[in-house]
């Protein structure tokens, strides 16, 4: 597996994903050879997947996912509902107070 730039802990999350793609397989008991056929890749391929192969590109994993009907779960891996940190970001933001500006406060009255 090529080390290239990736950080200690997202290569941690790379290997983590491909031990639990080979784990669905096997808990699916479909041979390596019938999901690389169902996702389109070769055998190859998906044993790099498997590993967590960084350089194996992002489609090939989404295949791979898709032939095991887990496709769902990666859509779901940036959503705003899930950022933590942007939320936290955005609600630092929010003004302590609201106030009407004097023109719309004028007119009001």
């Amino acid at each position: 597996m090529v080390k290239g730039p990736l950080s200690l802990p997202a290569r941690r999350a790379m290997r983590k994903l491909g031990k639990d793609i080979k784990d669905a397989r096997l808990r699916r008991r479909i041979t390596a050879a019938l999901l690389a056929e169902r996702a389109n890749i070769s055998p190859r391929t998906l044993s790099k997947i498997e590993k967590g192969d960084p350089t194996v590109a992002i489609g090939s994993y989404v295949a791979v996912l898709f032939s095991l009907r887990m496709i769902d779960r990666f859509a779901d891996i940036a959503d705003a509902r899930h950022d933590r940190t942007g939320i936290e970001l955005m609600q630092e933001q929010l003004p302590k107070r609201v106030r009407i500006p004097k023109k719309e406060d004028e007119e009001m009255q």
